[in-house]
């Protein structure tokens, strides 16, 4: 009698196509970022748990943190322009 266990298939990494939202979540977009690190974290934890396949590690950990970078600066841009914005207001309200 054979006892094989049925093993889950496990599911292939993503690492590249996260590190490219990463990227484009630093240049461009910060949707792309949020992106990278939402799935980059929960691929990771697929990862640990044998769930997907552990060769992209790597990627998928620069990924994430080019996501929490990206998410990061564009809080940052966002109260620059918040700040800057309502300055410009105050500058023009002066001015009459």
């Amino acid at each position: 009698m054979n006892d094989y266990t049925s093993a889950a298939p496990v599911k292939a990494h993503r690492g590249t196509m996260l590190l490219v939202f990463g990227i484009l979540g630093i240049i461009c977009c910060i949707i792309f970022a949020i992106l990278a690190w939402v799935m980059g974290s929960s691929d990771l934890k697929a990862m640990a748990e044998g769930q997907m396949d552990p060769s992209g590690e790597g990627l998928t950990k620069a990924a994430k943190i080019l996501g929490i970078i990206g998410c990061v600066l564009g809080i940052l841009s966002l109260v620059w322009m918040v700040f800057f914005g309502g300055m410009a207001v105050l500058g023009a309200m002066r001015g009459h």
